[in-house]
């Protein structure tokens, strides 16, 4: 089965960045890129946490080390979250599931999914599928989700995508992120950039 391996968020200042995702605990790789880019990237990065308190811990250390708050955090229908932007401009979405806590809060981070922005639903599922990739849940024509890996990969309308996160969802150039994976590198149809991993590097 083909998974989503890394992540490679292309920064003007590695060092900040390092500094801001070390806040999280999280493995993602990190490099400079001179990429020009304006507004919507067409991704967002979740954090998933186990109860409201970590949420609540999480965002506070994000903002404490330069995040800003998009959204704040509240409850929902479907749980509990908010949205911050890094440093980098990244979009950061740390939510939960679970609507109350059941222990102290803590920073721990449950699992990361990265939510591509895509065009056609169905022309960018099939080209995953096409490399591998086994769907886990499959929402019409609006969301895709695919098992295994280090990092959770999904598929959202680019619209949709951006009014979850409370951007426009409008932006230009380069997506400054590309992905790890053991497939052969490749561009899918909405321009996220693929790079085979080393399998010896994996955790």
């Amino acid at each position: 089965m083909t998974s989503l391996d890394s992540i490679t968020i292309e920064v003007a200042d590695p060092a900040a960045a390092e500094h801001f995702y070390a806040t999280f605990g999280v493995d993602v790789r990190i490099r400079a890129s001179q990429e020009p880019t304006t507004g919507f990237r067409g991704f967002t990065l979740s954090l998933i946490a186990a109860q409201p308190a970590d949420v609540n811990a999480l965002v506070d250390a994000a903002v404490g080390v330069g995040a800003t708050v998009i959204k704040p955090v509240t409850k929902s229908m479907w749980g509990y979250g908010g949205v911050v932007r890094a440093p980098d401009g990244t979009i950061w979405k740390v939510a939960t599931s679970a609507k109350k806590d059941t222990g102290p809060a803590s920073t721990r981070v449950d699992s990361i999914v990265l939510l591509l922005g895509v065009a056609d639903m169905a022309a960018s599922k099939r080209f995953y599928v096409d490399r591998g990739f086994t769907v886990s849940k499959s929402f019409a024509r609006m969301y895709a989700e695919f098992d295994g890996g280090a990092v959770k990969l999904a598929l959202y309308r680019r619209r949709a995508l951006a009014k979850d996160a409370g951007v426009p969802p409008e932006g230009t150039g380069s997506h400054r992120i590309s992905l790890g994976s053991t497939i052969d590198p490749c561009v899918d149809p909405d321009g996220f950039t693929w790079e085979t991993t080393d399998v010896t590097a994996r955790s």
